[in-house]
């Protein structure tokens, strides 16, 4: 088999693993358990705390002992038995611990399935530059069939998600041990201390006060990346509780409403040389940063009605406020660090998002949905108030009985109903990620360099 082919269809597996269940585990949280918002955003959170030790501990081991792909092939199959296992867990506490231990084997392999595609192109004497990115682009392609695949078979709001990722990963796990041999290349010297062992020695950049100011901006709009992953699917789901809305293609079908987002990520791609030609590094960044502005602006006001068109435009701009940062930010730092603290730099940055920014955003909002944006019900006129119908509805009436709830004769429940206000979520996040522009194009004071130019030029080639 053509070694570029068995590197896409690595790459298609490792995020479809991922996405089968990753945008729909709040619906089965919510929706089928009906437990509560700060229990869940610890659920987000882990994986920004598996994400700033396995990798870095996962790399060493590669480097050092055991072939990457057959860490890669093992860390799959335990990452596909505890999905297997999900299913069992009754209790929110039990449920984040399997969770961070199915993010301690997953995360790892993000880096491990970059690093044995860069290994494997070189080894065949192909341009890692020109023949990875057509390879990493099925990655969001697998993704992306995930989604529609947990909603096109009714698993949104069920366990199957897990075994449809779990099957998937089992099946990734056996395949990669087919994979051609990545042998340890023992970078890290022996003689290396603790501190450049675990890439601790890019910490050493916050003394200086622009590289400080960056990595600390990367952590909160990093933050910002879990809240649309954690709450965009099942915010559209919710919309059902609406008898106005219960029928709509958007109830129906959001996870495939959401997978715009990734088609976005795709296509927006292309489009950064031209911006950061035109508009240089710390523009694109204020341009990502205004993005996610509109991404939650939008969602605060649309509805599967006569506002649908603001849910589809908020899933485009997805794209540009996911690549745009992450690339933009890259690329600065390349070119602000030295060749000797460049790879750490990097792995910080990644660890300023995806694990720091990732726990930050996904506690607090967890948190601050449950005691601000959290609405209790005791009487069904109230929800019909809330929901725009009589107090007769039979739609209403019958999600009240799902619920668990028993209704008087004079309307009044037994138990609280609960219900989330997602207009105000979203615009609580709107105005956080405003103030993070502002403050980000006010205080991050940076000029085009000709390094800049250099390396922009590089990725518009």
């Amino acid at each position: 088999m053509n070694i570029k082919l068995r590197l896409t269809i690595m790459s298609f597996m490792q995020f479809f693993v991922w996405g089968a269940w990753l945008i729909t585990i709040a619906n089965y949280w919510f929706g089928t358990k009906q437990w509560d918002g700060t229990q869940f955003g610890a659920i987000f959170a882990t994986m920004g705390f598996a994400s700033l030790f396995m990798p870095t501990l996962t790399g060493i081991i590669a480097d050092k002992w055991i072939n990457a792909e057959k860490l890669y092939a093992i860390l799959h199959i335990l990452y596909a038995a505890v999905l297997f296992y999900i299913p069992q867990v009754a209790s929110p506490n039990s449920f984040f611990w399997t969770m961070l231990l199915a993010m301690c084997f997953y995360m790892p392999t993000i880096s491990l399935s970059n690093s044995i595609s860069y290994t494997t192109l070189k080894s065949s004497d192909l341009d890692v530059v020109k023949d990875f990115p057509p390879i990493r682009v099925w990655g969001t392609i697998g993704f992306i069939v995930a989604m529609w695949v947990t909603n096109l078979t009714g698993s949104k709001a069920s366990a199957y998600q897990f075994y449809i990722a779990g099957t998937g990963a089992l099946a990734l796990g056996i395949y990669a041990f087919s994979l051609p041999q990545c042998k340890p290349s023992k970078l890290i010297s022996e003689k290396a201390t603790f501190m450049e062992t675990f890439g601790l020695s890019a910490f050493k950049l916050f003394a200086n006060y622009k590289m400080a100011l960056f990595f600390i901006f990367s952590m909160f709009l990093g933050g910002a990346l879990q809240l649309t992953n954690a709450y965009g699917d099942v915010f559209l789901d919710e919309f059902k509780h609406f008898p106005k809305y219960a029928d709509s293609f958007v109830v129906k079908y959001s996870t495939i409403i959401m997978s715009i987002s990734q088609v976005s990520e795709t296509l927006f791609i292309l489009a950064i040389p031209f911006f950061l030609k035109r508009f240089g590094i710390k523009k694109v960044m204020i341009i990502a940063m205004l993005a996610w502005v509109f991404r939650f602006g939008l969602f605060a006001y649309g509805d599967p009605s006569g506002n649908l068109w603001m849910i589809v435009l908020s899933c485009i701009v997805y794209g540009m406020a996911f690549d745009f940062f992450n690339i933009s930010g890259s690329l600065f730092v390349e070119t602000s660090t030295t060749p000797k603290t460049r790879s750490s730099a990097q792995g910080l940055f990644m660890m300023m998002t995806n694990g720091f920014g990732a726990v930050f955003g996904s506690l607090i909002s967890g948190w601050m949905i449950d005691k601000y944006f959290t609405k209790s019900f005791t009487n069904v006129n109230e929800v019909a108030t809330y929901v725009d119908s009589s107090a007769d509805n039979a739609h209403l009436l019958s999600f009240i009985k799902s619920q668990g709830i028993t209704m008087s004769a004079n309307g009044s429940f037994d138990n609280a109903l609960f219900m989330k206000d997602w207009q105000h979520i979203w615009l609580s996040f709107t105005i956080y990620a405003l103030i993070i522009t502002v403050l980000f194009a006010v205080m991050f004071k940076h000029k085009h360099t000709r390094a800049e130019e250099e390396a922009i030029n590089k990725i518009s080639h």
